[in-house]
């Protein structure tokens, strides 16, 4: 059994990573890969009730970051309705390409680490949209914003996921993980970024400037869209509910301050503006794309396949800084979330207290190793369906840039923690 589900999950990767040469869409190849693991496993199973229990379980994770997701991307299609956008960037007159992607990064990267990076990658795309025309430009931008959006989700405990998972397992705290962690994910992100400034030249084109009408709604629109994302974090911590409630409260004050603006306008005129016309617009494909890859490794997870590989890890190379250099280079094929339950469950805090290094350092790995790969991380895969990103793209142009600087950023962790004789 394990043999054929693995088997299975490497062609639907294979298919998925040579899209355009096979002609056949990524969403549809995720869908059954994802479906076929789980029939391999319930036909295979003993007990099919238990694997149904299972899949139930996994749903439900897979479920709050499918809801996330609409929701934050319904919210951004709201604001760009409202032409929000253009008031941020109005202000970025710059047309160079090296100064731009400065400026795109470290606003990604501070940013990501206030919100969280799948948000971040969402609202930094649409801002791309307003500033690069050429979409071939645009695709490489949106690249660098993979890396800089889990680069800044790494060293905030609300910017990642898994980071999150670590801070609620008791394995890292809010502070000690900013301090510890700020400088390794900032040079991860400046590595490229440095090499990138030596190698790009030039000017890019930006799209035909509109003259827009409602610039007081559109300010409106904007704060309480941005304001609805920062009370996300806010509402996890006061509520203790997962971060799709906070998302879905967010997109429905945002609705509710959409429907008060054009309260005075008939149907028809309203309807540009509404929120289920902004729901119209997003791109379920990607959705759907998301549900099959996260389903397809939910099965390694309810199997077993990442845990073992995990405990073969430890008993095979036994040096904790190799091993979790190698889970963070495997988060960008799999997802970092079981990947990170794994260590979570291999070591224990008796072993190793809270603001251990090892934690600290699965905290950064797992949250920067996702960019080597497109599909690697929760803000790649958002990315990849709304810039149409082929995933052979990615690795040509992105995935080297990313190591680079992943690499780069371990061994600023590890330099920095013998210095500091820890």
């Amino acid at each position: 059994m394990i043999t054929i589900i693995l088997t299975l999950f490497i062609l639907g990767y294979a298919a998925i990573a040579f899209e355009h040469p096979l002609k056949v869409n990524k969403t549809a190849t995720a869908l059954i890969t994802g479906v076929l693991c789980w029939t391999v496993y319930v036909v295979f199973s003993a007990s099919p009730e238990i694997v149904s229990e299972e899949l139930s379980h996994h749903l439900a994770s897979i479920a709050e970051i499918l809801f996330f997701l609409m929701g934050a991307m319904t919210i951004v299609e709201l604001i760009d309705a409202h032409h929000g956008f253009d008031i941020i960037t109005d202000r970025i007159q710059t047309t160079n390409k090296v100064r731009l992607l400065w400026i795109v990064s470290l606003l990604t990267f501070f940013l990501s680490a206030a919100l969280d990076n799948l948000t971040t990658a969402i609202v930094m795309v649409s801002l791309l949209r307003k500033l690069v025309k050429d979409p071939m430009d645009r695709r490489f931008f949106a690249g660098i914003v993979i890396i800089a959006a889990n680069a800044g989700g790494a060293w905030s405990p609300i910017g990642d996921v898994t980071t999150t998972m670590l801070w609620i397992g008791g394995q890292i705290t809010p502070l000690n993980i900013v301090l510890e962690l700020f400088i390794p994910s900032l040079i991860s992100m400046l590595v490229p970024l440095i090499y990138l400034t030596f190698k790009m030249k030039g000017n890019l084109e930006r799209p035909a400037k509109i003259i827009r009408k409602h610039e007081k709604h559109s300010a409106v629109m904007l704060f309480a869209g941005i304001g609805g994302f920062i009370m996300v974090p806010v509402f996890k911590q006061l509520t203790h509910l997962p971060p799709y409630m906070g998302i879905l409260l967010a997109l429905g004050l945002v609705w509710l301050v959409s429907e008060i603006i054009h309260s005075g306008k008939d149907d028809e005129q309203r309807k540009p503006y509404t929120a289920a016309h902004a729901l119209s617009r997003i791109d379920l494909s990607s959705v759907l794309f998301f549900f099959g890859i996260l389903a397809a490794i939910g099965v390694l997870e309810a199997t077993h396949i990442l845990s073992n590989l995990a405990t073969t890890m430890d008993k095979t190379i036994g040096n904790s800084d190799v091993i979790v250099i190698a889970i963070g280079l495997a988060s960008a094929i799999v997802d970092n979330v079981p990947l990170v339950a794994a260590t979570q469950g291999m070591y224990s805090l008796a072993d190793f207290p809270a603001d251990s290094k090892i934690w600290e350092f699965i905290a950064y790995c797992a949250g920067t190793g996702g960019s080597i790969l497109i599909i690697g991380s929760a803000a790649g895969v958002a990315v990849m369906g709304m810039e149409k990103i082929d995933f052979m793209w990615y690795l040509k142009r992105i995935s080297l840039l990313a190591l680079i600087g992943y690499f780069a950023g371990a061994l600023a962790y590890l330099g920095i923690f013998e210095l500091m004789g820890r």
